[in-house]
């Protein structure tokens, strides 16, 4: 009996691990060194950007604006600016009206030219690249 007990509980403990998003693979893996140039538009798009834009970039309606075919993302610079600092109040995009809040992104230069690459390389928007050093300009003037 002792047995099945003690199984119940790993069990549940493994249950509970990973229904909270932990794992002993990713705690491993958030405590090894990262170098931020290696980061990758798609997993920062998933880390930062999936929650409220969504998987295939359409953003969730009435709420939080789509990056797939995005007439908004147009302005290069202003788009690195809002990564950068973030937007809030009423915004146009694809001609429906949004008015949410976008917060600051803790990104650093290759992560934001990195995800914005991606996103201008998905979702029907054309393929534009973004650099470090244009989001470091940018950075440089707000």
């Amino acid at each position: 009996m002792k047995k099945v007990h003690l199984a119940a509980i790993v069990v549940a403990g493994v249950m509970a691990m990973y229904s909270c998003g932990g794992s002993a693979t990713q705690t491993e893996t958030a405590s090894a060194p990262t170098t931020p140039g290696k980061a990758t538009g798609d997993a920062v798009y998933k880390k930062t950007c999936i929650t409220c834009h969504q998987a295939n970039g359409e953003g969730l309606p009435n709420t939080y604006p789509p990056l797939a075919k995005s007439d908004f993302i147009s302005d290069k610079e202003k788009t690195i600016a809002q990564v950068i600092k973030g937007y809030s109040g009423e915004l146009t995009v694809n001609g429906k009206k949004y008015n949410s809040a976008m917060p600051a992104q803790q990104l650093n230069d290759e992560e934001v030219a990195a995800v914005l690459t991606y996103v201008y390389g998905n979702f029907g928007n054309g393929g534009t690249t973004v650099t470090a050093d244009e989001v470091k300009a940018v950075r440089g003037k707000i």
